[in-house]
């Protein structure tokens, strides 16, 4: 078995070191080999060993390695193959007996077996023997208490980087005394052998909760990394009262908080990142008795028809150190066509929250005055900002009813309505009902907090036939929400979802607020509205067990 509790050696002798503190162990080099406590995990007879080097180093070793190419804003640009996304069926949960009886198991929760697990690790020491291996050793958890120890180790500089970017990066006197408390080895170039592996691809992502490790092959997409890390944070923070979520994050300048709620492409990343507030974090985060705080250390964002205009924050974002997937460069001058979307629509970049002008310098904040509940609705139905009672978050956090955009995940090409509990059941192993109820609690102890579902998908008809709601007009919306500017307003009860329809929002036409208004034949409206009524409340029944003024949230048929 796989020890995880080692000690770092104390016994090494001077290393070859970057400017930045990065380390190069070699065979090669005059000095003593050593690889950082690799051999503990198996890991041996390795041709050379990086940690922690410095972003040029990574970009260089990248380059000459042919993994990408510089992009005219001096990012490094990365084609990451056959996976453009996340491959839910091919990301395992260790079944193990100190973990086995807390899982929820379920489609997004596929139980692997031990004998499997060691079989892919075995796998993985013989592949990595010969070869260069890349560490970042960080930390995810911006608040000092809760912060833990995160070990990545690469066969790609590239992804390196991404983890470099992506995670909180430890300072010189930190990174000599780094324990690892969780560990992931991503070697994309070894593919599974489905019949004789027990997988289901030539890819697979496999967490052991009961180890703390994460073994990644066959997939170079840099978000079974990050994602891999969270479903981990997902398990433990709540054995320690903190409640994980899928959110952003932001502060305003009087220091009060907002969260925001939502599944890729809904809009996290740009509607939390805006010049008048300072930027947490864009993706995931905890909400401890003192506050929330940030779990990572950059910002994973779609790029996919990113404009300087409407996104000005990330569009500076994308410089030198930057890592972009999948966005197509102009093979003469290399500057990147965010609007080309034929690789997949779901290009990314990662870059460090530092390259956020007014990003938080600490990572925290205090208990949300706010929270927006984001759903790309591609029925077309939903009101596009609505007021939740607390009963009404709980059955929304429990439902959480968006649309799976294209290019997300392997197989979604036009926008598929779904429910994911949570707003990200596929990255929480336990049952959506124990977050739900820390939500509850948090919104007990904190009754002023204003809870909104925005609507940031189609109005006036669904996919294809409707509109994508204006991105000016759903920054209007938040705004007002952010700035308290809704709670003096009247609310009309939505007829249908019950939810609490704003009758004036400061910027926004008054008509666009009541989403029948916005279709031409208010019959199919209706017809519409009360077919994705039903299915939240088919969908609902899972959760049949939960409190009953919580199921009398649900929308009226």
């Amino acid at each position: 078995m796989i020890n995880l509790d080692i000690e770092p050696s104390s016994s090494h002798v001077p290393l070859i070191c970057s400017p930045s503190g990065g380390e190069v162990a070699s065979k090669e080099s005059k000095f003593n080999y050593s690889t950082y406590g690799l051999e503990a995990l198996g890991l041996k007879n390795l041709k050379r060993v990086y940690r922690n080097l410095s972003i040029p180093q990574l970009v260089e070793r990248a380059i000459v390695q042919k993994e990408g190419k510089l992009a005219s804003n001096g990012a490094l640009v990365v084609e990451t193959g056959k996976y453009t996304g996340r491959s839910p069926q091919d990301r395992f949960i260790v079944s193990e007996p100190s973990t086995r009886d807390q899982i929820d198991w379920n489609d997004f929760n596929l139980a692997i077996s031990e004998e499997i697990f060691q079989r892919l690790y075995h796998r993985v020491q013989a592949y990595v023997q010969g070869r260069e291996l890349y560490i970042f050793d960080g930390y995810v958890g911006a608040a000092p208490r809760y912060r833990l120890g995160v070990r990545v180790i690469n066969e790609l500089a590239s992804q390196n980087l991404l983890a470099h970017q992506l995670f909180l990066r430890p300072t010189t006197a930190e990174l000599a005394e780094h324990q690892a408390d969780f560990t992931v080895i991503a070697v994309p170039g070894l593919q599974g052998e489905p019949e004789e592996d027990g997988i289901h691809s030539e890819a697979f992502i496999v967490i052991h909760l009961g180890q703390r490790i994460v073994l990644i092959g066959g997939s170079q997409y840099g978000g079974e990394i990050k994602k891999s890390i969270f479903s981990m944070m997902n398990y433990f923070m709540t054995k320690r009262a903190i409640l994980p979520m899928h959110c952003a994050a932001n502060l305003d300048r009087q220091g009060h908080s907002a969260l925001f709620f939502g599944l890729s492409g809904t809009g996290k990343t740009t509607l939390s990142t805006e010049p008048h507030r300072s930027l947490i974090g864009d993706d995931e985060h905890g909400w401890s008795d003192s506050g929330i705080f940030n779990f990572e250390g950059g910002c994973y964002a779609k790029t996919i028809r990113l404009s300087k205009e409407h996104e000005p924050q990330i569009w500076s974002a994308l410089r030198f150190g930057s890592l972009l997937e999948n966005v197509i460069l102009d093979p003469h001058n290399r500057i990147p066509d965010y609007d080309d979307g034929s690789l997949t629509e779901n290009t990314r970049a990662a870059y460090p929250l530092d390259y956020i002008p007014n990003s938080s310098p600490h990572g925290i904040g205090g208990h949300p005055k706010t929270i927006i509940f984001l759903t790309a609705d591609a029925f077309g139905v939903l009101p596009p900002i609505a007021k939740l009672t607390r009963e009404q978050a709980m059955y929304h956090f429990l439902s959480g009813y968006t649309s799976k955009l294209a290019g997300t995940e392997r197989g979604i090409t036009t926008p598929e309505a779904t429910f994911s509990a949570c707003f990200g059941q596929c990255f929480f192993p336990l049952s959506p009902t124990v977050y739900d109820e820390m939500l509850g609690n948090r919104l007990r102890q904190h009754p002023d907090t204003q809870v909104y579902l925005v609507n940031t998908g189609w109005s006036g008809g669904p996919y294809g036939v409707g509109h994508r709601i204006a991105i000016k007009h759903t920054r209007a919306m938040v705004s007002a929400a952010l700035d308290g500017q809704l709670e003096g307003v009247n609310y009309q009860p939505h007829s249908i979802f019950q939810v609490l329809v704003p009758q004036v929002v400061l910027g926004v036409p008054h008509k666009i607020l009541e989403p029948e208004n916005t279709w031409d034949d208010s019959e199919a409206y209706e017809q519409q509205a009360k077919e994705l009524a039903r299915r939240f409340r088919e969908n609902f029944k899972h959760f049949s067990s939960t409190r009953p003024e919580i199921v009398a949230a649900s929308p009226i048929i």
